[in-house]
């Protein structure tokens, strides 16, 4: 797939701003950022989210998930793969704990989030989950509820094994194999199943509400009616396939393969991924699937966590207002920075405005977000106009010079750069040494082609990746 998506100029409006939104989804991280080192997944990042109460609590059963999950993970790869490293983030405002302090790890690029409950799920567990099949997806998201209270395992299952459920979906772009909105379906042999796999996991047609035999058949499609569910049978002790279909189970400790999968069930997993069984997009079309990863003798090392806190953020929008931006792209420019100045940003953050021609000015020195008059008095700064030569370099120079304002450097402060990059990019090193996180938006067909090659150079230096640039294109 093409290394920058491209977007038409005349989008309508509504489209423009949806593309947009994932623009800015896309900037704020993704699993890229975790890497399988030899059997070991590293550089996953685990972030609390700054409305949870402060709990210590909350640290320490996260520990206890991740390390029930790793080997849950490592029985279901087939003594493959664990969880090596994983860092902690904890919100700027909580004050119990004696935390590390972060370089570029923030809450947007986090792996799996620890949030309140969602308006849709409630305390459900979810990823965010996109693309085809074998695609890696955006996050995990679980509520700080489902983290503490021991209640909701009797709903969900053990922690740890809906920690592997949900990571199959991030990691490796798997399905679910069962279906509430379609739970019945005629057999091969006309006879009714349950969605599910695999087809040796047995268990009753119940009532939804009150788990009384239930045998009401719908006189149009000949299977159960809704008010009808399966209830797998929690005490089989034959059974260990599939944790994408019933991971509560106290049996079910494997992926559906070859020999064990349902291909006519009514599922996501057949309807995303051709009928293919779980192990078989995992080992031949996930991001992990030309790793060659041999089996371990003996039991996985248990995971290592360091625990971070993150300082106030820091941000300042670096805005190309050059000749070479008139019409559609300015116009392009304002509605990107305004959406996520508006909507974006979170609050208590420190937010400057520098643009660039030839030279480089500050419209706006750095003002904490608090509350929806200050997003819109910096909307108010954001040009509307264009002319000029362009220098990236001046302008990237004077983010710098912003960033420094509220403590007197730049790392683990963040530039977002928005341009069309029609200019020479000479100063990458310096760059490099500020430790800032640049992000780079350009709009237009001929960007600088350094603006990704910087990007690839960071990503090459594990231990410095205080410089990282990620490049999306608007015509």
């Amino acid at each position: 797939m093409n290394a920058f998506p491209v977007i038409s100029a005349d989008l309508s409006p509504w489209l423009l701003k949806q593309w947009l939104c994932c623009c800015w989804s896309s900037l704020s991280g993704s699993t890229f950022g975790i890497k399988l080192e030899g059997n070991g997944y590293t550089d996953i990042l685990i972030a609390i989210n700054p409305v949870v109460p402060e709990n210590p609590l909350l640290i320490e059963r996260i520990k206890e998930m991740v390390s029930n999950a790793s080997s849950v993970l490592f029985t279901a790869t087939e003594d493959k793969f664990y969880f090596e490293e994983i860092t902690i983030l904890v919100p700027p405002n909580w004050s119990q704990g004696d935390y590390g302090r972060t370089k570029t790890e923030t809450y947007e690029k986090a792996n799996i989030i620890i949030n309140e409950e969602n308006r849709a799920y409630g305390d459900q567990p979810y990823t965010l989950q996109y693309g085809q099949c074998g695609s890696e997806s955006r996050y995990i998201h679980l509520t700080s509820k489902f983290m503490l209270d021991d209640e909701l395992i009797k709903l969900y299952g053990p922690r740890g094994k809906v920690l592997v459920h949900e990571w199959a979906h991030l990691r490796w772009g798997v399905y679910d194999e069962h279906d509430d909105s379609q739970p019945f379906y005629k057999g091969a042999h006309s006879d009714i199943q349950a969605t599910r796999c695999s087809l040796q996991l047995y268990g009753e047609i119940v009532n939804r509400i009150n788990h009384t035999n239930c045998t009401h058949i719908d006189p149009n499609t000949k299977i159960y009616t809704q008010d009808c569910v399966f209830l797998p049978d929690s005490e089989q002790w034959e059974i260990v396939a599939s944790l994408m279909s019933y991971p509560s189970l106290h049996k079910v400790t494997t992926f559906c393969s070859k020999k064990t999968h349902n291909s006519e069930a009514p599922n996501a997993q057949n309807r995303m991924c051709d009928n293919r069984d779980v192990m078989d997009v995992i080992f031949t079309s996930s991001v992990d699937a030309k790793a060659n990863v041999q089996p371990l003798k003996g039991p996985c090392p248990a995971p290592r966590f360091t625990v971070m806190q993150r300082g106030q953020r820091v941000v300042c929008l670096v805005l190309d207002v050059s000749g070479s931006m008139r019409g559609s792209r300015i116009l392009q420019q304002q509605q990107a920075a305004s959406l996520f100045l508006t909507t974006i940003v979170e609050e208590s953050s420190y937010v400057g405005i520098v643009t660039f021609t030839n030279d480089a000015t500050t419209l706006k020195p750095l003002t904490v977000i608090h509350g929806e008059e200050s997003r819109t008095q910096l909307v108010r700064y954001l040009p509307i106009e264009a002319t000029g030569g362009t220098d990236i370099c001046k302008g990237l120079k004077k983010g710098f010079e912003e960033l420094r304002k509220d403590n007197g450097n730049t790392m683990g402060d963040e530039i977002i750069l928005l341009t069309d990059g029609e200019s020479e990019l000479d100063c990458a090193s310096e760059v490099k040494e500020s430790g800032a996180i640049v992000n780079s938006i350009a709009l237009g067909p001929s960007a600088n082609k350094e603006l990704k090659m910087m990007s690839e150079i960071s990503g090459k230096a594990r231990y410095s990746r205080w410089f990282r640039v990620q490049c999306i294109h608007l015509i």
